[in-house]
């Protein structure tokens, strides 16, 4: 029976590659050589970079030792007062880093101290920590700053 306008054509069935088996391992060899030779030019500079981030890592890590001590060494009683929030993670870390640094520093919270929420709302500040290092607002926690108003006196 023919049907006018549409035909069934079979599709064909997938022909081998001309090219066999032997070709495509040459080509896996090709590759595997080309991506070693492309480790060997990239590692070098992989390595440098690496070994450039480890040494800023460590410049930062020294001067940040150096300002925790001179902080703990300048800093008496009264000079750092921190108004903070019991859920601020960053109050958290800069009381953490007074702490483990042994930095002399006056704390208290908003929620719960009416002086020192009366403190906050005249200071303006718009968010905590707010630090008052020897009579300065300062609004969030920076060591480098901090120790800055320290030397100022």
């Amino acid at each position: 029976m023919a049907t006018h306008g549409s035909i069934h054509r079979p599709r064909p069935s997938p022909q081998p590659s001309p090219r066999g088996r032997g070709s495509e391992d040459s080509e896996r060899g090709i590759s595997e050589a080309l991506l070693k030779q492309t480790l060997r030019r990239v590692a070098p500079l992989a390595l440098l970079a690496i070994a450039a981030w480890t040494g800023v890592q460590l410049l930062q890590g020294l001067g940040s030792e150096r300002i925790a001590k001179e902080m703990a060494q300048t800093a008496k009683t009264g000079d750092i007062m921190m108004l903070s929030s019991v859920t601020c993670p960053y109050c958290l870390k800069a009381r953490t880093y007074f702490k483990e640094h042994q930095i002399a520093f006056g704390e208290c919270f908003i929620e719960s101290d009416a002086a020192c929420a009366a403190a906050y709302k005249a200071l303006q500040s718009p968010g905590t920590p707010m630090l008052v290092v020897k009579g300065q607002r300062q609004v969030g926690f920076s060591a480098e700053r901090v120790v800055q108003r320290l030397r100022q006196g």
